[in-house]
């Protein structure tokens, strides 16, 4: 009995004693689970940390890369922003914003970049161009050496190709009427759009029905090399000259200074700027040259008889003919495209040149209608040299 108690509590020993080790054991491993948990925690926020940080500077790095970029392809202060010309002749400038960013002028005659000067063609029309293959001819192999600009009714769109030397060279437009000051507002627009590319010398005001008498190397160069500027300005004392003067011009004008010519003009660019700045003369014009005293016939020439009489050739490089009377000059069509025609428009005139008797008077000649293109296409190559 006594041995069989014995072993009943040693049997119990064991027990009790096990008991004894797992109520010890089971803190150390509870402990070790907090430690471990505590760490890993350590851990992930370290790695989170990081994470955000490093996405953190990676955003940084992405919004700061396109401003570093934009930086390097379009420099804010170099010379290239001011002789690049425009891209787009399209723009959202008024008339007034337009013509004193055109009135910008280097008064520095030498220019720190290779510029080569160029003629900028200004056509004033009412749509389309029904003479353009002709003018494709023409400037066709002297890219660089001009510029193109149209101005017609702000509802036409033009169909020209892209590779067309007209495709998209229309300028924001105005409704312009003949005879009103509208249309001088529409060459000074045609003029101050022109005076954007820095690289324009000389300004050319033609119609859609002009035609080129010489080649573009003949023409550029006589351009060029002009000490004066073309443009008509004569005393006429007659009914259609002074007889339009109206005595409320004065003192800005009076009667002495009144001068008449032809619509189509040629000038430099610094009587280019002239005319595009003036606000001294273009009230009194526009106020007291009304129909029918014809605005576009005496408002230029009379303003660049008083600032600029010595820069003015008083003559037209624009031929047309009035032989037949009427207040608007010969069209020429299809049937009078002759080689008598031609040699009548070209030979036989006399003119000073720089203060030189020359032959060469007429560079340009107007009015042809749309079906004289494919007649003037043929004698081109031989009468007009293109």
């Amino acid at each position: 009995m006594q041995s069989g108690m014995v072993l009943m509590e040693e049997g119990k020993d064991p027990i009790v004693t096990a008991r004894t080790n797992q109520s010890r054991g089971f803190p150390q491993r509870l402990l070790q689970i907090l430690v471990g948990f505590f760490l890993l925690c350590v851990v992930f926020s370290a790695i989170s940390m990081y994470m955000v940080r490093y996405s953190g500077f990676q955003s940084a790095v992405a919004m700061a890369r396109p401003s570093f970029q934009l930086c390097v392809e379009k420099p804010s202060n170099g010379l290239e922003q001011w002789i690049r010309p425009p891209s787009k002749l399209m723009h959202n400038m008024t008339d007034e914003e337009l013509f004193w960013r055109a009135t910008f002028m280097p008064r520095m005659k030498n220019y720190p970049f290779d510029r080569v000067p160029k003629i900028a063609f200004m056509f004033l029309t009412k749509g389309p161009l029904p003479l353009a293959p002709l003018w494709e001819r023409f400037f066709n192999g002297h890219e660089g050496l001009y510029s193109i600009y149209v101005h017609s009714l702000p509802s036409f769109q033009d169909q020209f190709p892209a590779s067309s030397v007209f495709y998209r060279r229309q300028v924001p437009s105005q409704v312009s009427e003949w005879g009103k000051m509208s249309m001088c507002d529409a060459e000074r627009r045609l003029l101050a759009n022109a005076l954007l590319d820095i690289s324009n010398e000389w300004f050319i005001l033609l119609s859609e029905s002009c035609i080129p008498l010489y080649n573009f190397s003949v023409i550029y160069h006589y351009i060029m090399k002009s000490k004066y500027s073309f443009m008509g300005a004569f005393d006429d004392p007659g009914p259609f000259g002074r007889g339009r003067y109206n005595s409320n011009m004065a003192p800005e004008v009076n009667i002495t200074q009144w001068r008449k010519g032809s619509q189509w003009f040629e000038v430099n660019r610094k009587l280019a700027v002239y005319i595009v700045e003036d606000t001294k003369f273009y009230p009194k014009f526009s106020d007291f040259c009304k129909p029918s005293c014809y605005v576009d016939e005496h408002y230029f020439p009379t303003m660049l008889t008083i600032q600029a009489p010595n820069l003015v050739a008083n003559r037209s490089i624009t031929w047309v003919d009035w032989s037949r009377g009427g207040a608007h000059p010969a069209t020429f069509g299809r049937a009078d495209i002759t080689e008598e025609f031609l040699k009548r428009v070209l030979e036989g005139q006399s003119c000073f040149y720089n203060n030189q008797p020359s032959s060469v008077c007429f560079l340009f000649a107007r009015k042809f209608a749309p079906s004289a293109l494919d007649p003037l296409l043929l004698v081109a190559p031989k009468y007009l040299g293109y």
